[in-house]
């Protein structure tokens, strides 16, 4: 069975640092590549960042200034695990984070009934 399993949320002051991160297990071969998403009610599902699997990152512009360069991806292949740095977090950044093995996802609502998701891990960004 694959499985994705994030990890590393929890309850951090406005301005203070977080590193998530999500181990894959039972995949045969090699993950083309992860992304991290967010959620917080009532908002959508909100794409945060993506890596290939040979490490390259993809972001749109818009994205980029979205997060103003205080989220960074990494990706351990030897581990099967990817990492979500958060800098300077903001009170708003308070989500559940999920990773899956899908980059582009765009639906409403995340994790969706298809595809390899994640449990998610909460985050909470107190003021």
């Amino acid at each position: 069975e694959v499985r994705l399993v994030e990890s590393g949320g929890g309850v951090v002051q406005a301005g203070g640092s977080l590193n998530i991160s999500c181990t894959a297990s039972g995949f045969r071969g090699a993950i083309p590549g992860w992304g991290w998403y967010r959620q917080a009610a009532p908002d959508g599902c909100e794409f945060v960042s993506s890596i290939t699997g040979s490490g390259g990152i993809e972001i749109s512009d818009s994205v980029k200034g979205r997060f103003k360069g205080r989220f960074t991806i990494s990706l351990n292949n030897a581990k099967d695990t990817v990492f979500l740095q958060m800098n300077d977090l903001k009170p708003e950044d308070t989500a559940v984070y999920f990773c899956s093995t899908d980059r582009l996802f765009m639906g409403n609502n995340c994790p969706p009934s298809f595809g390899v998701w994640g449990q998610g891990t909460q985050v909470t960004v107190s003021s």
